[in-house]
């Protein structure tokens, strides 16, 4: 599952949104995310453009913009709302890896990526928009680049907890899903998380 579908999913039962997203484990390495972080700290706007991740197209006298994070073309304005929109989904997602740089771009993003956005959306100006290509860039590659192999999806309306098992989130309606199973998820990653996790009413089943 990559962070990206995060900001669409909502629960099947209640359409409750956002959840809430524990991972595990990344199927990306985290040497790749040290990668990206050196990318961005690098700030190379030509090879960054070579790459076409954001695409910027002129109209009269609007910018459109688009990326795969967004998907559509927007006015730049709306645009950079959706990405902020899409930034603040990240408070929602908790990394419970060992890894040290997937934690620290998610850091990244919640603090220097978002205020540097905000900051343009104050002062702002057309022509200035490459000025924050990094952390477009950068964005882009964490949220739709990186893959979790395993975690969990929560609802917190309605105590429903959704397993993600080999990159798939498992999001099936109560009658259909596989107890022995998904128990057996539950006492695998009962270390993961916290006790007080565990003691809430969680349906449809609990350890």
């Amino acid at each position: 599952m990559k962070p990206w579908l995060f900001d669409i999913l909502a629960c099947p039962i209640d359409k409750s949104f956002p959840l809430k997203l524990y991972i595990f484990s990344f199927e990306t390495k985290d040497e790749e995310f040290q990668a990206f972080i050196d990318i961005y700290k690098k700030r190379d706007l030509t090879f960054i453009k070579e790459q076409k991740v954001i695409e910027v197209s002129q109209e009269r006298d609007f910018l459109f913009v688009k990326d795969n994070v967004t998907i559509e073309k927007s006015p730049l304005k709306s645009y950079l709302g959706l990405i902020i929109s899409s930034i603040n989904e990240l408070d929602n997602i908790f990394d419970k890896t060992k890894n040290t740089y997937s934690k620290k771009c998610f850091s990244i993003i919640k603090i220097e990526i978002k205020q540097k956005i905000v900051d343009f959306l104050k002062n702002f100006n057309l022509n200035d928009i490459e000025n924050i290509f990094p952390e477009l860039y950068f964005l882009n590659k964490i949220k739709v680049e990186t893959e979790i192999e395993s975690g969990l999806l929560f609802c917190d309306k309605c105590n429903r907890w959704y397993p993600i098992i080999d990159t798939i989130p498992q999001m099936l309606p109560d009658q259909f899903r596989d107890k022995k199973k998904e128990i057996e998820f539950l006492k695998i990653i009962k270390n993961l998380l916290d006790e007080e996790f565990f003691n809430q009413n969680l349906k449809p089943f609990n350890l």
